[in-house]
């Protein structure tokens, strides 16, 4: 399913349109776009709208043009999850005889602090109604080297269980889409946030079943407020001024360890980006973000 390509370096964007692109976002985009430039590689745009019930009506297409003037302009056209149902059904498929239909509801998982115990593995108990498709785990280490963090590992069996590859709403679980996604776009490196370093041993081991290569890695530290919340919708993060876009965008690479001159705030912003591009290192960025005023 994957063609083979001569590209040696191709990172992603892929942001969820459940809101507007705050610096959050932005720090992870523009850490993204810079590793793919500074490498002469390609850097692609994927827009993560699979769940359906929490995306906002017009936040893609204000993401698209907020990156646009910031300058970030991808390479080829937008992939849209939502086009692929088709594709994850068949690789779903290819997963039968390492799945099985559960019954368990959220408010149950709730009292195992969302760890999953294997209820239905063997069968759904009497009463209950299948609701999800998971997939089996096996009780062994997943492990690897984050070009940021550093070493992770974990075990699914004791650590996370056998996880969610389609929802009970019928939607494709993030956890398959990603990686099938990833896979077919022939991503080779991924830039993204920490909170999702916990889920990549989980898609680890998803690429492994369909002997898909697995990217290299880099997770970035969260944003957070001054009550220590990750920025996002939920806590009123604030969407990047479109008009002027240049204070964040240089905001954005002092969270990445980079210190751009001060007289770059009077430039335009391609001409911060080409500073950025010829001075990027991936080394100078902090396992974790300080608060910057």
């Amino acid at each position: 399913m994957v063609a083979p390509t001569q590209i040696t370096y191709r990172g992603r964007f892929a942001p969820s349109p459940t809101g507007f692109l705050h610096l959050g976002s932005l720090v992870t985009a523009l850490g993204g776009f810079l590793q793919a430039r500074s490498n002469h590689g390609e850097w692609l745009v994927r827009m993560e709208d699979l769940d359906l019930p929490r995306n906002l009506a017009g936040a893609a297409d204000d993401i698209l043009f907020t990156l646009e003037t910031c300058g970030l302009h991808w390479d080829g056209a937008v992939l849209y999850q939502t086009t692929r149902n088709e594709i994850y059904f068949e690789m779903l498929h290819s997963l039968k005889d390492q799945t099985f239909l559960c019954g368990c509801s959220r408010k149950e998982l709730q009292y195992n602090q969302g760890f999953y115990d294997g209820k239905c593995r063997h069968g759904i108990p009497f009463g209950k109604t299948p609701r999800t498709i998971r997939l089996k785990v096996p009780d062994q280490i997943i492990s690897f080297e984050d070009l940021i963090q550093g070493s992770f590992q974990q075990n699914l069996s004791k650590e996370v269980g056998d996880f969610v590859i389609k929802r009970a709403d019928g939607c494709y679980a993030y956890q398959l889409a990603v990686v099938i996604d990833d896979a077919m776009q022939n991503i080779t490196e991924i830039v993204r946030g920490c909170d999702l370093l916990d889920s990549t041993p989980r898609q680890i081991y998803l690429q492994s079943l369909l002997k898909y290569p697995t990217p290299k890695y880099a997770h970035l530290s969260i944003i957070t407020n001054t009550l220590g919340q990750k920025l996002s919708k939920q806590t009123l993060a604030k969407p990047i001024d479109k008009k002027n876009p240049l204070p964040a965008l240089f905001q954005a690479l002092q969270y990445l360890g980079h210190a751009p001159p001060l007289e770059l705030l009077n430039e335009k912003v391609e001409t911060l980006l080409q500073w950025a591009i010829t001075n990027w290192q991936l080394s100078k960025i902090p396992h974790v973000f300080a608060q910057i005023e």
